[in-house]
């Protein structure tokens, strides 16, 4: 069993920044790709960034330059720095990682549950 804990979402105000946290526990062998997805009211899911394991990061257009992922292998962590906050970016917010639970298992898709980011005019 593998269980996404998120943390760090909020209100701001336009302009304003925020940090996402997203830890990665139970039984989890190793984690190819970590990333972040958004689902704003009315409308799909829809990428943010990634981050492969050893690899380059991958941004949506509408975040570059104001967006940074990152993570940490030794704590299973990936973070979401978020500046210049706009009230478009207002959406839920769900970690996302591939990963195996074991070391014979396939990779396997796990989510979070979501951590709500409110961006006020």
């Amino acid at each position: 069993q593998v269980q996404l804990m998120e943390s760090g979402g909020g209100l701001v105000q336009a302009g304003g920044s925020l940090r996402l946290s997203c830890a990665a526990s139970g039984s989890i062998f190793s984690i190819r790709v970590m990333g972040w997805y958004r689902q704003a009211p009315g409308k799909q899911r829809e990428l943010v960034a990634t981050i492969p394991s050893g690899g380059s990061a991958n941004y949506a257009d509408s975040v570059k330059g104001r967006f940074t992922i990152s993570r940490d292998n030794a704590k299973n962590t990936v973070y979401l720095q978020m500046n210049s906050l706009k009230p478009e970016d207002t959406a839920v917010y769900y970690c996302h990682i591939v990963g195996r639970p074991t070391a014979w298992a396939t990779p396997n898709d796990y989510w979070g549950q979501g951590t709500q980011v409110t961006v006020s005019s």
